[in-house]
């Protein structure tokens, strides 16, 4: 008796393409998987924290370009791994093809989710960190903590509490103040 395998179709980037604009997902190894709707707190984050990473990179006249979600990232073609992280730094002009960034950017801030943590904690964490992010930053709400991955230095999961202030490695003078936005939000 023949045993019957299910095989479940990787994603292509064209395929991806061919999705409705509005589809929210993100691809990992080809296989596709739906994002939930971000809550107030989750945009109000990003917000503050998009601001003033722009803010700080315009001051310094600094050829990085900084993006808030959405923004496709592809760091991978085969197989697919397309993600759409909270908020990004990328310092190659290269990578933008005028509708994404094709490669790892420098510095990657994900918002967790309630729905999902794991996502941004495990997943997330492994591709950045495969595919050459430099840094990434997971803030978590909930928890009201920042868990700190600087690749390049050796940190991985430094947890900071939502009263610090935290450096940006990839610049020399880049410090966030969470206390700051906790009050700003009343987070």
């Amino acid at each position: 008796m023949l045993a019957l395998q299910l095989k479940s179709e990787k994603i292509t980037l064209e395929q991806y393409e061919a999705l409705a604009e509005d589809t929210r997902v993100e691809i990992f190894d080809g296989q596709m998987y739906d994002m939930a709707s971000p809550s107030q707190v989750h945009q109000s984050i990003l917000l503050e924290l998009a601001s003033l990473i722009h803010d700080y990179v315009k001051q310094k006249d600094g050829t990085c370009k900084v993006f808030p979600a959405p923004f496709d990232v592809k760091l991978s073609d085969d197989p697919l791994v397309l993600v759409q992280p909270d908020v990004m730094i990328i310092c190659d002009d290269d990578k933008l093809d005028g509708k994404r960034c094709n490669g790892a950017p420098d510095f990657v801030i994900e918002i967790v989710s309630a729905g999902n943590p794991g996502d941004d904690y495990i997943r997330k964490l492994y591709y950045y960190q495969k595919y050459g992010v430099r840094e990434y930053w997971i803030v978590d709400p909930r928890r009201k903590n920042v868990f700190v991955n600087y690749f390049e230095g050796n940190l991985l999961n430094v947890p900071c509490s939502f009263e610090s202030v935290l450096k940006v490695h990839i610049y020399d003078d880049l410090y966030i103040n969470f206390a700051e936005i906790s009050e700003t939000l009343r987070l």
